[in-house]
């Protein structure tokens, strides 16, 4: 029995010093620390942005219409394409017209003989009068069969200028540069001079975007802006996160009082970057004031029900709950108005997967702001990646 009590006091001495060990290994083979991406804060110059709705305009737009009836017997113009001023686009049947001049010059003819006559035997009965030949009735009435002659002459050569210019009128030429619409009346129809509907043609050179801008906002930013300035404008279309540079070109001369807001124009390059009118579009206006504000990537930023926060690390690499309040979107980055100052360390990948009182172990990295533009210098001509959402 002495011997059975020391086996088993030997057995559970064993067990002990097998469970001091395993506790042992497993305290040093816990994990290191997450690795995470920190970066400094720095401040940046940044310019506060307005952003309006609108849709796309072009400079000018033409709803062809025939100045002379006919026949339409060409269209000289593929649908949709490029068509310069002054290029034809439709020939309406020229013979009716061609025959009308024919008609208005021989009756120019008989009429310039007629008046060759008339004037002949008016100066004839001149020369009777002062020899007391004919009366001076006689002389008066060849007068105005002169004055008759002169005068159907006149109408004449009228009435065949206005027939040479519906022979011209008959072949429907662009009035502006620009794309062409679909044909409306094609070949074979008979067209009303006025009436009937050949196509359009929108100009695509360049493209405007109207906007309105409420009063206070217009007094408070933009005051002393003028039309010279050359403002800036930015223009995002539906479904693209790049911007189109254009400028500020016209500015409406009076405030509307029933909305309370000024109409303001920016014009933009339609041909580089492939502009429709009625394109709907969002367009930014750039604050003339400047403020320094701290600036961190779009994805460092978390929600905390109402709030929104970042991670920033401590002197002892741990990650701490701080706070911000968001200025405006450029492109991947936020400006902070409050909650961060320069030099403060931040988890660049935000709260994705670590949080607050974690150790890490921080891997330095550089914000990259090189394709970013957070001030836009006056009279920019290049995309550049920015965006007004809040």
């Amino acid at each position: 029995m002495k011997k059975l009590g020391l086996s088993l006091s030997a057995v559970a001495l064993a067990l002990v010093l097998s469970g001091c060990g395993q506790s042992n290994a497993q305290q040093g083979q816990q994990p290191p620390p997450l690795t995470i991406d920190v970066a400094s804060v720095q401040l940046e110059h940044v310019q506060s942005w307005h952003t309006f709705t609108t849709r796309l305009e072009a400079p000018e737009r033409v709803l062809l219409k025939p100045r002379v009836s006919g026949q339409i017997e060409r269209m000289a113009f593929t649908e949709g394409e490029r068509v310069n001023k002054g290029q034809l686009l439709f020939s309406l049947d020229p013979r009716p017209f061609q025959a009308q001049i024919d008609t208005l010059q021989a009756q120019l003819v008989s009429a310039e003989a007629s008046l060759e006559q008339a004037r002949g035997e008016a100066e004839r009965a001149n020369r009777l009068v002062a020899q007391n030949a004919i009366s001076t009735e006689e002389a008066e009435q060849r007068s105005a069969t002169l004055r008759s002659a002169i005068a159907n002459k006149n109408a004449i050569e009228a009435r065949l200028q206005n027939a040479q210019l519906d022979l011209e009128f008959s072949q429907v030429s662009a009035p502006i540069s620009g794309t062409i619409s679909r044909a409306v009346a094609t070949k074979g129809n008979y067209v009303k001079a006025g009436e009937t509907e050949l196509t359009t043609i929108v100009s695509d050179d360049e493209i405007y975007a109207y906007f309105d801008v409420d009063e206070r906002t217009w007094s408070r930013q933009f005051a002393d802006v003028s039309v010279k300035d050359e403002i800036s404008v930015q223009l995002q279309r539906l479904g693209q996160a790049t911007q189109v540079s254009g400028k500020l070109d016209f500015i409406d001369n009076e405030i509307n009082p029933n909305t309370g807001t000024l109409r303001v124009r920016a014009v933009f390059d339609a041909q580089q970057h492939n502009l429709k009118p009625g394109s709907f579009a969002r367009v930014s206006i750039g604050a003339q004031n400047t403020q320094q504000m701290a600036i961190v990537p779009e994805r460092a930023i978390g929600t905390d029900l109402k709030n929104r926060f970042v991670l920033t690390i401590d002197e002892n690499n741990v990650l701490q709950y701080r706070l911000v309040e968001l200025g405006e979107r450029y492109g991947a980055f936020r400006a902070i108005k409050s909650g961060l100052e320069a030099g403060d360390r931040i988890a660049v990948n935000g709260p994705a997967r670590v949080g607050p009182g974690m150790p890490i172990t921080p891997n330095s990295v550089s914000l990259a702001f090189e394709n970013t533009q957070f001030v836009l210098k006056q009279s920019e001509s290049t995309p550049v990646l920015l965006s007004a959402a809040n």
